[in-house]
């Protein structure tokens, strides 16, 4: 019996550990931003460095979309 008992323990054990490494229930979820954190934020050119704007006056005028992204490290 001892035999059986290990054996499902590994098995379930095996499951569990697929279920968990397939889905994001212990991740912690990201927020969304705000509209005044967006328009706050300094967008820099990629070919002036020196040129910088705030992301507010892309749509002061006309509309304009813009997704920040933020990397890890």
């Amino acid at each position: 019996m001892g035999m059986w008992s290990l054996g499902i323990g590994a098995v379930g054990a095996a499951l569990a550990g697929i279920f968990l490494a397939n889905t994001d229930m212990c991740l912690p979820k990201g927020e969304n931003a705000t509209l005044e954190h967006l328009e706050d934020a300094d967008l820099r050119s990629t070919t002036d460095d020196s040129k910088v704007i705030k992301a507010k006056s892309l749509w002061e005028k006309n509309g304009a979309v813009v997704m920040a992204v933020r990397r890890p490290g």
